[in-house]
């Protein structure tokens, strides 16, 4: 029985060893990949091997032409399958990036810039090399990877939005985290789990964001779940500026949707919750609805209304509009639930895909005129 119990035990540290060896020597495999796709912009102040993963830390990534920050993490740690040595193949068990702040930014011309942008003018550059007869010898087949999740914890995201005006939008997530699994390259159609919470950083109180489902990372097909909780109204405001010309005062918003988007066509059926919604009394319009007829609508109410959307259209058709067509849908939602009848141009207004800029602006009017023709019998 003792001579059992002594094999065993020599056995299980001959296989725990083994684990770690093999693992030291897969990372070993990692870093020289990693250290490949470094280029300008991106620096780690260190690299560090240990016993089961690969650690960076202090990594920050600027655009090399203007400075513009984009990424700063505290640490980075990749976690190697035994695979990784074995087949000589970059897999990961895991990828977990520990509290990474990122700064996203929309230029008043639409574009949006990202990290991403350094990526591709690097890649531009390596193309125009290669066409001018550098000579290079033959990197043989292309990498390939498995990452079987990808995790990011206690994580920032700063996105500022100059396209919508002075002063821009500004939308800060604070603790966030952020888990995808079943990830390769090269890119495949895959179902790959996804899930993303956080707390929207805001002046007088934090709203919650929690999004749940699926993604194609090759095709960015996706089915998933949307939850916002308790985020202030005046946080959307630059969004919804050019068409509230009365001052809401406080109010914070719910909402539930699904999401679906096939090849380019977003499919968002949901539910919108508005609670504790003051508005200014005067005058003014909140949405092409009066704010004098709003605000004795929302007393009657409780200054609650709860309106249910539907955003279907092509991303892909330029005469869609997601912002647009939300605004559109919730303003006809918000006016049927106060009590006041709408008849707006063309069932495809109603059903949020727009037919036409034309179209979109006569079923507009007509809900303002609707608020005209009532004044004009009051008098």
């Amino acid at each position: 029985m003792k001579k059992r119990l002594i094999a065993a035990g020599i056995l299980a540290v001959f296989v725990i060893g083994g684990y770690f060896v093999l693992t030291f020597y897969a990372v070993k495999l990692i870093q020289p990949h990693l250290q490949k796709v470094m280029g300008p912009g991106l620096t780690v102040e260190e690299i560090k091997l240990r016993i089961t993963h690969l650690s960076l830390r202090g990594i920050q990534y600027e655009a090399p032409g203007s400075k513009q920050r984009f990424v700063q993490v505290e640490e980075i740690r990749l976690y190697p399958s035994l695979r990784s040595f074995l087949e000589r193949s970059l897999h990961l068990k895991e990828l977990t990036i520990l509290q990474p702040s990122f700064f996203f930014y929309r230029s008043r011309e639409g574009r949006m810039l990202g990290p991403w942008v350094t990526a591709k003018k690097e890649n531009e550059e390596k193309e125009k090399r290669e066409v001018s007869g550098e000579k290079r010898e033959k990197s043989g087949e292309p990498i390939q990877f498995q990452i079987d999740r990808i995790r990011i914890q206690k994580g920032s995201v700063d996105f500022e939005d100059i396209k919508v005006g002075d002063p821009p939008a500004q939308i800060k997530l604070r603790e966030m985290d952020f888990e995808i699994r079943d990830i390769g390259y090269p890119l495949t159609s895959v179902h790959s789990p996804v899930r993303f919470r956080a707390k929207v950083d805001e002046k007088e109180r934090e709203g919650s964001i929690d999004i749940e489902g699926w993604i194609d990372a090759k095709s960015m097909d996706m089915q998933t779940s949307l939850k916002i909780r308790r985020i202030e109204v005046r946080t959307f405001e630059p969004y919804y500026r050019k068409r509230v010309t009365a001052e809401i005062e406080s109010g914070t918003m719910d909402m539930d949707s699904r999401i679906a988007v096939t090849e380019g066509r977003v499919d968002a059926p949901g539910e919108l919750d508005l609670i504790n919604l003051h508005v200014k009394e005067g005058g003014g319009m909140v949405l092409w609805i009066p704010a004098e007829t709003l605000v004795s609508s929302l007393e009657k109410k409780g200054h609650q209304i709860k309106v249910k959307f539907y955003v279907k259209g092509n991303m892909a058709n330029p005469q869609f509009s997601l912002q647009e067509t939300f605004l559109t849908q919730v303003t006809i939602a918000f006016a049927q639930a106060l009590g006041i009848p709408i008849k707006v141009v063309g069932e495809e207004v109603l059903q949020g895909t727009l037919k036409g800029e034309k179209g979109l602006m006569e079923g507009l009017q007509s809900i303002e005129g609707l608020f005209q023709k009532k004044k004009e019998k009051k008098r």
